[in-house]
């Protein structure tokens, strides 16, 4: 019996473990939609400086697959997006497959997006260095944004983004989900309150199947729909900012209400933790310290104890 010997893969196709820098990019804009040099550094090169992302953002400019606006007011600050070209290139990628995909491809709908968007990934930083600092885990790849599901009668609720994260404690793992709802006062006080109520349908509801006669009195309902998706029903956070403190707690008083006074809403808060902060607080402090009002009344703790 004779044996065949493993003969050494040549250096140039063994393949590396992780994705080059250029990848990590084109993957990370197709993700967060838009993203500033020193927002695309912090999430992927947090202890690099700028001078190890200027090369491959300015090749993928170059190949036609990203581009930028310059933001007002801002030293010439650049926020990056993915062309036509960069976005048909990336929508399969394993890291991006299943997820929504509304990329920016223009310099015209990235300046209308640009507040939002980046707010919403600047949350998403706060989170993934705190993450960092604890040893917990929520990387890139960990906050999904714009995630819809449907609430019946045609209708849909959108969070800003879903949070995936891994609280560490020695052996212990325990995974965390959240919608997250990053308000910057652009809307009414009622109308965000109003979220928590598309939230409250989301959370009963079960589509009933059409043509099909109902299941008997004896069938076991097949349940929710958000278990298609989760196995816990996330938490609830709404991240504030660009706003007086007086307005921001104003509009936390109105989500404290909201959940208070509403039937449906007050009896999902019984068992999902809902809970709000202010960004900024988020940013001075870290997520896991002490500045979360709980909806349903309270004194201020972390998110991970709402």
């Amino acid at each position: 019996m004779t044996t065949k010997t493993l003969q050494p893969t040549p250096s140039g196709l063994t393949p590396s473990p992780t994705e080059p820098l250029h990848h990590q990019l084109l993957a990370a804009l197709a993700q967060h939609r838009m993203a500033t040099t020193g927002q695309l550094l912090l999430l992927l090169r947090p202890k690099a400086t700028r001078y190890v992302l200027s090369g491959p953002l300015k090749r993928l400019r170059e190949q036609g697959l990203a581009n930028y606006v310059v933001l007002p007011q801002s030293h010439r600050t650049r926020a990056w997006f993915l062309t036509p070209d960069g976005a048909r290139l990336t929508r399969h990628w394993p890291a991006l497959r299943g997820r929504p995909p509304y990329p920016i491809t223009s310099a015209t709908a990235a300046s209308l997006r640009t507040p939002h968007t980046l707010t919403v990934l600047r949350t998403h930083l706060a989170f993934a260095a705190d993450a960092r600092r604890r040893g917990d885990e929520h990387g890139p790849w960990d906050w999904t944004p714009e995630v819809s599901h449907a609430i019946g009668d045609g209708e849909r609720v959108t969070a800003d983004a879903v949070l995936h994260y891994t609280a560490i404690t020695g052996d212990e793992r325990r995974k965390l989900r959240a919608f997250i709802e990053v308000d910057r006062a652009t809307m009414s006080s009622e109308r965000l309150a109003v979220k928590l109520i598309d939230y409250a349908r989301l959370w009963t509801y079960q589509p009933q199947p059409v043509g099909r006669p109902r299941p008997h009195q004896n069938t076991p309902a097949p349940g929710p729909t958000w278990l298609r998706w989760y196995p816990i029903f996330p938490r609830i956070l709404f991240i504030l900012t660009a706003a007086t403190r007086h307005v921001l707690d104003g509009r936390i008083s109105d989500l404290k209400a909201m959940t208070a006074q509403h039937p449906h809403v007050a009896t999902m808060a019984r068992q999902v933790p809902l809970g709000a902060a202010v960004l900024e607080d988020l940013e001075a402090q870290s997520p896991t310290a002490p500045v979360w009002v709980p909806l349903a009344g309270g004194e201020p703790r972390p998110w991970t104890q709402l």
